[in-house]
């Protein structure tokens, strides 16, 4: 059953269709050679309650503009999928780009994947939870590195702190405010069904 200890957690098992049995999933791939979500699993009460919790959750993100559910969905969603992964990474750069001086179209463009990468590492901090988790990529090094492998882009690190710091910075604030707007919801609709629990 789902635990409602943050809007996080209850986005990611919103979304999240748990088996019953273990052995089931297993059993099936091995007669199909594949996974194949059915409707005919054995229903139980804690089955019924975790559906019923995941309806009222799921709503709550229904109810956010598409750029939002899109976000909260590259974050949290065991279903996300590339377009919303995309959309995510434009709103955090056109955020971060609409806060700060204005970029030549050269440094824009490279402004691009330092947007990914911040977009990359915020995801990874926070998908434990409240900022349990680990940064991926926690040196200039291996952000660089990174950038270069995924998009061929060489990003000159000698100056990174004067060339992507406040960058940076503004990108990791866009993430903070668009990770606000769409977990409010959701935390909203935790504290009402706590309220009433």
């Amino acid at each position: 059953m789902m635990q409602l200890n943050s809007a996080r957690s209850a986005w990611h098992d919103a979304l999240y269709t748990p088996w019953d049995r273990q052995g089931a999933h297993f059993e099936q791939i091995g007669r199909l050679g594949c996974s194949v979500q059915k409707t005919a699993k054995s229903i139980n009460s804690r089955h019924a309650m975790h559906q019923s919790i995941s309806a009222r959750i799921q709503q709550a993100i229904a109810t956010l503009p598409a750029y939002l559910q899109a976000f909260g969905n590259h974050l949290y969603s065991p279903l996300s999928d590339i377009d919303e992964q995309e959309e995510a990474q434009e709103r955090v750069l056109h955020i971060a780009y609409a806060a700060g001086p204005k970029m030549t179209a050269r440094k824009f463009e490279k402004a691009r994947y330092v947007a990914q990468v911040v977009l990359l590492r915020y995801k990874r901090l926070n998908q434990g939870g409240e900022g349990e988790g680990i940064d991926p990529l926690p040196t200039v090094e291996k952000k660089r590195e990174y950038i270069l492998e995924t998009s061929g882009v060489r990003l000159v690190g000698d100056q990174w702190a004067r060339d992507w710091g406040s960058f940076v910075d503004r990108c990791f604030d866009a993430c903070s405010q668009l990770d606000k707007a769409a977990l409010a919801p959701v935390a909203k609709t935790i504290a009402a069904m706590k309220e009433v629990a």
